[in-house]
């Protein structure tokens, strides 16, 4: 199964993006969904998860500023982030994660800059 994280771009500071995950092929039952992202020089860090039950957490410099949640309209239940209020420093690759059948499954990142 090959992840593919989409939605990214160039915006404004300010601005808002939706980042998206497709999946190649069917995963299975999903035990939890995550967004990661890494910075040039940067660790890979958390930015948001959900669990099975729709439990969420986030890091704390994106909270309130992004969603994490299920692509209930595509009827796939991937991973969607919305991303509000951008800040120059949210620039990064950014990474869907999908826990499923007890394998770690890692999408090709997805770059937003953010940028005036």
């Amino acid at each position: 199964v090959q992840l593919q994280a989409c939605g990214g771009g160039l915006v404004q500071p300010g601005g808002s993006l939706t980042l998206s995950c497709a999946a190649s092929g069917n995963i299975g039952a999903i035990n939890s969904m995550a967004w990661y992202r890494q910075a040039p020089g940067n660790q890979r860090e958390l930015v948001a998860g959900i669990s099975g039950s729709g439990r969420t957490n986030y890091a704390d410099s994106v909270k309130g500023r992004f969603t994490i949640s299920r692509d209930n309209d595509k009827n796939t239940l991937l991973p969607l982030l919305e991303m509000n209020s951008l800040k120059p420093e949210d620039t990064a690759v950014y990474y869907c994660n999908i826990n499923a059948n007890g394998l770690d499954y890692w999408g090709q990142g997805t770059q937003v800059t953010v940028s005036s």
